[in-house]
């Protein structure tokens, strides 16, 4: 007779219990989303749980804490391009599709979300959240400065206030993701917010 081995154990995939949790916070809220819940979504043990993450509160800060970097991240990467223009565009369209990543499930823009607010448990994600949003807010307006010197755009252009319009669009955007707006109409959004910015701040650069 021949015996059986037994299998590898599943390894387990730290960035997909993340996001697995996100998704939940996303829809229920901090409060609503319960220990049961995560353990059936994540498809482990209460122990392994509390072993992997902590509390639910240490889960919903490390799940906030990525998702947030991964809008920053969006910044550094669009202020690296070559054009005023370009950095703009990328801050704006590439947040809606991150906004809408609908195979990974998500409901909108989880650091705009209802669930931020529902428990004071996330006082300090709050704070993270919040820096780290005005580090990319001072990321974007370096780089409008630098566009203005450049002549890359209108030397009548006050970098805090298109840095302000920019956020201000993003947090619009952000807030309509969250509320359920589609991908299509928050890039239809976008698409024109880029058009007026371009017809009022930037100035046309050789190709």
């Amino acid at each position: 007779m021949v015996k059986k081995t037994a299998g590898r154990p599943r390894l387990f995939d730290r960035e997909l219990a993340l996001r697995r949790a996100a998704c939940l916070f996303w829809r229920h809220g901090f409060s609503g989303t319960s220990t049961r819940m995560l353990v059936a979504s994540l498809g482990i043990s209460n122990s392994s749980l509390y072993a992997a993450f902590g509390t639910k509160a240490d889960l919903f800060d490390e799940a906030v804490r990525t998702y947030a970097l991964r809008y920053s991240a969006i910044y550094e990467r669009a202020v690296g391009e070559t054009t005023l223009e370009r950095v703009i565009e990328r801050v704006l369209i590439d947040s809606v599709y991150e906004f809408g990543r609908v195979e990974e499930g998500h409901p909108g823009c989880l650091t705009s979300s209802a669930a931020m607010a529902d428990t004071s448990a996330t006082f300090d994600v709050r704070g993270y959240v919040a820096d780290l949003q005005r580090f990319d807010e001072d990321r974007l307006r370096a780089r409008i400065e630098r566009a203005v010197i450049e002549g890359d755009a209108a030397p009548t252009t006050d970098p805090t206030v298109l840095t302000g319009l920019v956020q201000t669009v993003w947090q619009g955007l952000s807030a309509r993701s969250d509320l359920g707006a589609g991908r299509e109409e928050l890039l239809a959004v976008a698409h024109l917010g880029l058009e007026l910015i371009g017809r009022t701040c930037l100035t046309e650069v050789p190709r």
